[in-house]
């Protein structure tokens, strides 16, 4: 059943014929309207209550309270402390940390509305020093001069540089501003620490599919909408659009407001908004994947523990998400390298064949062919049998020589090709290949420390057996000469 918008209008003049009146949209279709459903009577000015019609629909419906705050329960449902803090107007300083869409200024917006503070608003993208320190110095003035405070809310603050964030640094520490940061980008990373240690760092999650469709419809009978407009949509048509905008209700929104712009109206004088007509407005999904960001270590991240996993479906998933998103394929058969020594290693030497050939493949023939390589290299790896047994030994190894465990070479070790090594003691190598098995008991460091230890699966455990088998020789009384089994 489709979604109705409610009644009409009341305020607006009926139609009196059939006529359509075709206007240029900005979405560079035509967007039709009829003849007494204008929308100037609908979008005036924001001084009157009503968004200007220049404004896109996802800024005319942002919320004016916390109740109006579509998703992040976790930190906005009731008795919550964010919610709790806002309400009571006891808000410190705080960084908004998440994916696009997901409601970052909307909940400044929600804090706008309920704090008693002045608040003031500015960009990462558009702010510099000297607009930082005006906005500053008038804060520091309204404190001192009339008692009141300020919060200061900064969008995409990512941006600021490091000078731009060490002049909030002193104004937020001695209270002069109550700084609410807005990111995409792990503040962790992108923020400077004095900053993030005297915040609360609050992370944000995607909007759920139901929530998104919540938002929707709600767009569809508020008066900052299409409330009061004929425009109905498919209960079909709004759920594929929450599942493809992927946690971004903005996206969401601006999709919606294409299809109604741009949709004409039926007999009835209606819009009415399929799931065709919905496919059609959100077009192709737009992964989220910023290049040396968040998205793309995430993906990477998701890419490799799924291979260690042994799960091909879930890497070839990610697999194809880094090729959609334009990550460069030689990169990915890097970290395919890596991996095929550190999670596979000897449990199928094969592993970092195939990875070192899939890298010279990738480079030799390029995108889009290389796809098909990156997916036979990532199927066998994510297949194959697994230990980390190398890369232990290797980092085991390293830790002993770092903390100072340095060990001498033996001298029957050293290199006695060069005339007088006999004299300094470099004597009584034993030759392993004179030797029956090609395997004889001498010291090779002295040490009886263990770092090497295969485990069971794949080829290792054949490397298990074999290096039992020798460490049985070495328990056994010894016979030293060439020619020898290594046995009495």
């Amino acid at each position: 059943m489709p979604v109705n918008h409610g009644t009409r209008n009341p305020l607006a003049r009926a139609p009196t014929s059939n006529t359509e009146v075709k206007r240029s949209c900005p979405y560079g279709k035509v967007g039709y309207f009829f003849r007494g459903y204008g929308t100037m009577d609908l979008f005036e000015n924001e001084q009157s209550g009503v968004m200007t019609r220049l404004q896109p629909l996802a800024a005319r419906m942002r919320p004016r309270t916390v109740d109006e705050v579509i998703g992040q329960d976790h930190i906005l449902g009731k008795g919550k402390l964010l919610r709790r803090a806002i309400e009571a107007d006891r808000l410190g300083s705080l960084i908004l940390y998440g994916p696009p869409g997901c409601g970052k200024t909307s909940i400044a917006e929600a804090v706008a509305a309920a704090t008693k503070r002045r608040f003031e608003r500015t960009s990462g993208v558009l702010a510099n020093v000297a607009s930082l320190r005006a906005i500053l110095s008038a804060a520091d003035h309204r404190k001192k001069v009339d008692g009141v405070e300020t919060i200061l809310f900064i969008d995409e603050i990512h941006h600021f540089n490091k000078s731009q964030q060490d002049i909030l640094l002193p104004h937020v520490e001695d209270g002069t501003v109550t700084l609410i940061g807005a990111t995409t980008h792990n503040p962790y990373f992108f923020i400077n620490s004095p900053l993030t240690s005297r915040s609360q760092v609050f992370q944000l999650n995607p909007v759920s599919e139901a929530d998104i469709i919540l938002l929707l419809k709600r767009a569809l009978v508020d008066e900052r909408g299409f409330g009061g407009r004929p425009v109905d949509a498919d209960e079909d048509a709004l759920a594929h659009l929450a599942r493809v905008c992927e946690g971004d209700g903005r996206r969401a929104l601006n999709a919606l407001e294409i299809a109604v712009m741009s949709t004409p109206p039926d007999e009835q004088f209606r819009i009415h908004i399929t799931r065709a007509i919905m496919e059609e407005s959100i077009q192709k999904k737009a992964v989220v994947y910023d290049r040396d960001e968040d998205g793309h270590h995430d993906t990477i991240s998701a890419f490799i523990k799924s291979v260690r996993g042994s799960d091909p479906h879930a890497a070839i998933y990610w697999l194809a998400k880094m090729i959609y998103a334009g990550e460069d394929p030689r990169f990915i058969a890097r970290r395919l390298v890596i991996l095929a020594s550190e999670d596979i290693g000897n449990a199928d030497p094969r592993g970092l064949t195939i990875a070192t050939s899939a890298m010279d493949a990738v480079a030799f023939v390029g995108m889009p062919e290389a796809r098909i390589v990156l997916a036979q290299a990532t199927t066998y790896l994510a297949t194959a049998p697994k230990s980390n047994a190398a890369y232990l030994a290797i980092d085991k190894a390293l830790a002993d020589v770092e903390n100072g465990r340095v060990l001498p070479v033996p001298k029957h070790l050293r290199s006695a090709s060069y005339k007088g090594a006999e004299k300094l003691g470099h004597t009584g190598y034993q030759y392993a290949h004179d030797f029956e098995g090609h395997f004889v008991d001498q010291e090779y460091m002295p040490t009886s420390a263990v770092y090497y230890e295969p485990g069971t699966a794949g080829y290792e455990d054949v490397i298990r057996k074999r290096m039992a088998q020798w460490a049985a020789l070495k328990n056994a009384p010894r016979e030293n000469e060439p020619g020898a089994t290594g046995l009495k």
